[in-house]
């Protein structure tokens, strides 16, 4: 007997059932984007998507996914990400894929880094994936743009990092790079972010970068970067 089919839309009702009107006014009035927002907290709408992800089969979960994201709702795209931020995945390719169909849907931080906290997963378990995430560093959307960054932050986490490791740290440092010249403030916002977490595992890779690039950044951004190197920290 074949499986009753799957509808996202049910998933959606879930969510919609714990909506918080006055919370979503507020959530609408923070994020700035015109979109549907129901008011969750992040921990109601992690537990939705962990209960999801654990009773669902692999195929079901994209649909149901896939069509949580396509919904637009606010915690409808978090939950869709959730849904995949587990370390081992078989067969993980039509995540990814998914992942990367998402990806010139980015139009704030909230919606981009949930999605890279999954990406992140499926970075770390095939590499040669940044060949994907390349091409993002030259995008017109800022927001993919940044996620580059977001995305591969696993490489700045290593205390032992492997031969390899360290080539993908200096890629990404050379999108960096790249990027210092764009003025916007999340663009900068994420160079930081990047800087100052390699910093407290690399510093010295951090110095270097700040020594040939600091005086380009942001003020603010050249300062955050270097947090935990004034401290002493590594």
């Amino acid at each position: 007997m074949s499986q009753p089919a799957i509808d996202p839309a049910d998933y959606i009702l879930q969510l919609e059932a714990l909506a918080n009107p006055e919370r979503a006014a507020q959530m609408r009035a923070y994020h700035k984007q015109d979109r549907p927002y129901l008011g969750l907290a992040n921990p109601t709408t992690s537990a939705l998507a962990k209960s999801w992800q654990q009773a669902l089969p692999m195929q079901a979960r994209l649909g149901v996914a896939q069509g949580l994201w396509d919904s637009n709702i606010f915690e409808a795209r978090l939950a869709a990400a959730k849904m995949f931020t587990q370390a081992r995945i078989k067969d993980d390719g039509p995540v990814w894929q998914m992942i990367q169909g998402w990806r010139n849907d980015f139009d704030s931080w909230a919606i981009a880094d949930h999605a890279c906290i999954a990406g992140q997963k499926r970075l770390v378990a095939d590499p040669a994936r940044l060949e994907d995430v390349a091409a993002w560093t030259h995008s017109d959307n800022l927001w993919l743009r940044r996620a580059a960054l977001v995305i591969t932050l696993p490489w700045t986490k290593q205390n032992h990092p492997k031969p390899q490791d360290l080539a993908i740290r200096d890629r990404v440092l050379g999108w960096a790079a790249e990027m210092v010249p764009d003025r916007n403030w999340f663009i900068q916002k994420a160079i930081a972010w990047w800087l100052r977490e390699l910093s407290k595992h690399d510093a010295p890779r951090v110095r270097a970068f700040l020594d040939q690039h600091g005086a380009q950044m942001k003020p603010f951004a050249a300062k955050e970067a270097a947090k935990y190197l004034r401290t002493g920290s590594q």
